[in-house]
C-alpha cells in the first residue's frame, strides 16, 4: 500500500480552539503506536485516536497529524504495532508524546511482526500489517489487519479534556 499524499487544512483559529475543546469532551484510551522506520529506527508516538473497525477481518484503525516530526516514517511502515496503556503508564504516554529522538532509551522492547519494536509492559497490544490509508484533513488515517494480540486485562489510561482520568 503506498503511503498517502496530503493536503493543506487548516481551520480558523477561533474554531480550532473551540473544536479542539468540544472534541476533549469525549474520553479516550491512551494507546502507545510503534513500528519501523525504512532505515530500521525504532518509532514511537502516543495515540488516541485508536479505533475498533471490524471483527472479521479483524481490523483497527488511528490517525497520525501530517504535521508530526515523525509523520513520513509511519507513513511508509508496513507494519505497526498499538499498546494501549494502562491506568499506571502516564510516563510511558508523556514519554512517548515528547519530541525526544531516542523515546525508546531503556525500555527492553521484544520484537513483534516484521520486527516491529514491542513494549515490555501495556494493558492490551495489537501487531497489525497496514490494510488502507486515507486522507483525512490535517491526518492520514490508516487501517490495520490483526495479525497477533495480546490482552493482559488492566484498567485503562485515560485521556479526557486535556488531561488523564480514571474510569
Amino acid at each position: 500500500m503506498p503511503p498517502i499524499e496530503t493536503q493543506e487544512f487548516q481551520l480558523p483559529p477561533f474554531i480550532n480552539r473551540s473544536y479542539r475543546n468540544a472534541l476533549g469532551s469525549f474520553p479516550t484510551g491512551v494507546t502507545v503506536v510503534t513500528a519501523l522506520s525504512s532505515k530500521q529506527e525504532k518509532l514511537g508516538i502516543t495515540v488516541n485516536s485508536f479505533s475498533s473497525v471490524s471483527l472479521d477481518p479483524a481490523l483497527v484503525l488511528w490517525s497520525i497529524d501530517c504535521k508530526a516530526s515523525c509523520f513520513s516514517d509511519f507513513n511508509e511502515a508496513q507494519y505497526f504495532a498499538v499498546h494501549i496503556l494502562d491506568e499506571n503508564q502516564r510516563a510511558l504516554s508523556n514519554r512517548f508524546a515528547s519530541s525526544d529522538h531516542d523515546k525508546f532509551a531503556g525500555l527492553p522492547c521484544t520484537r513483534g511482526d516484521a520486527n516491529v519494536p514491542l513494549l515490555p509492559d501495556y494493558s492490551a497490544c495489537f501487531q497489525c500489517q497496514v490494510e488502507h490509508r486515507y486522507a483525512g484533513g490535517d491526518h492520514v488515517i490508516i487501517v490495520g489487519r490483526v495479525n497477533a494480540f495480546l490482552d493482559r486485562n488492566k484498567a485503562p489510561l485515560v485521556y479526557y479534556r486535556g488531561d488523564y482520568a480514571k474510569l
